[in-house]
């Protein structure tokens, strides 16, 4: 009887890979809440070696729809990278919005050494960071939130501010009251459990008016005003998410130029965010420097303070290391044959020499044929007839 061939084992890559029914179930076995604080915290700590990166602002492709993004960055020991998309009209399609994955690898060989979702993770990322900047852009006393835009990210951002910032007020609204209703069902247990009262609005007007923090989290892909001037008012701070590529904005640029404006990496945002509609010298200050001590946060409890937030891959450097390690942690990742095991690292066509042996093996010759040949592939035809198939 023949022994089948089988490619002789090698030093192994292991990747790992995390899909998103783990990934929920690793937030749900942590709880929401202690992830986003979680993810914070990671996020803090990469901000803070801000210097030590490798950056770059993202790769965009446009087209009438929507956006699709490559975003990557790197230390010393890690090499991310994350695909996005951002499409408004996916909803039509039952699809979601943004869907997203992402990587990380090992910066001494290249090797991937994991693979994940990051749609769900995006979202409690980006709620992570506008807390993180809120923490030190906001008034102290800040208690009432108004969230424009009540749409998949919504939640995440509500929970992130009422858990982790002092929020004790929601003010909801949406031009779709159906996505408003879904997120207070959503918010229902949380709420409850937290004493934070929730109000569905009519207008932007009506949430924003007397607030201390406005979130701004719409999806259309337009220069859009959401929020006016004549909407703000002395000492707010204002987390803008939703304006994230070229021509989609949500704020009417006379609010930049009264507000103090922070952001994440400033070539990017320029060509991305809230600032794209500002002249090139606009003054901002990254986010980075707040964290470090080196540029003042808020400076007054009447300043008007804008975060233009349009999303970095240090941040999903961040989130991707923290959701690996709760993996690892919960032994919820498995491993993914994604980069060949070879004998020699040099002869990757043994690959399939010896994957061919294994399907002769498996199924008994009866003839030339009995491997199908491609067409032009000299290497399966009868002896004597190699070169004419050149």
């Amino acid at each position: 009887m023949n022994t089948p061939l089988h490619v002789p084992a090698s030093p192994a890559v292991d990747t790992l890979f995390l899909g998103y029914p783990e990934a929920a179930r690793l937030v749900a076995r942590r709880g929401v809440v202690a992830c986003l604080r979680g993810m914070v915290e990671a996020i803090e700590s990469a901000f803070l070696r801000w210097p030590e990166f490798d950056k770059s602002a993202r790769t965009a492709a446009h087209s009438p729809d929507g956006v699709i993004e490559l975003m990557p960055v790197s230390d010393a020991r890690h090499y991310a990278f994350k695909y996005v998309n951002g499409h408004p009209v996916n909803t039509r399609q039952g699809l979601p919005t943004v869907m997203a994955f992402g990587a990380l690898a090992d910066v001494r060989t290249g090797a991937p050494v994991f693979l994940s979702e990051l749609t769900l993770t995006t979202a409690l990322r980006t709620a992570a960071t506008s807390v993180l900047a809120a923490r030190r852009l906001a008034r102290p006393d800040s208690r009432t939130m108004a969230l424009v835009g009540n749409g998949a990210q919504s939640e995440f951002q509500a929970l992130a501010f009422a858990a982790l910032a002092g929020i004790r007020e929601l003010r909801l609204y949406d031009v779709d009251a159906e996505a408003t209703r879904k997120l207070v069902g959503n918010l229902r247990p949380w709420t409850e459990r937290l004493g934070v009262v929730v109000k569905a609005c009519a207008s932007t007007r009506a949430a924003v008016e007397g607030a201390d923090i406005v979130t701004t989290v719409t999806a259309d892909k337009a220069y859009a005003k959401i929020l006016t001037a004549g909407m703000v008012e002395s000492g707010m701070h204002i987390n803008a998410v939703g304006g994230d590529c070229p021509g989609k904005t949500e704020l009417d640029a006379a609010i930049l130029s009264a507000a103090r404006v922070f952001v994440e990496y400033e070539p990017q945002t320029r060509i991305e965010g809230e600032i794209q509609q500002m002249p090139a010298d606009f003054p901002v200050t990254e986010l980075w420097r707040v964290l470090n001590g080196s540029a003042p946060g808020r400076q007054s409890p009447r300043e008007v303070t804008v975060f233009d937030s349009v999303g970095f891959a240090l941040e999903d450097y961040a989130a991707l290391r923290y959701m690996r390690d709760l993996a690892h942690e919960a032994g919820m990742a498995v491993a993914l044959p994604l980069v060949p095991q070879l004998a020699d690292p040099k002869d990757l066509y043994g690959l399939l020499a010896a994957a061919e042996a294994n399907e002769r093996q498996a199924r008994p010759a009866t003839g030339p044929a009995a491997v199908p040949a491609e067409r032009g592939d000299a290497t399966a035809l009868p002896a004597g007839m190699a070169f004419a198939a050149r």
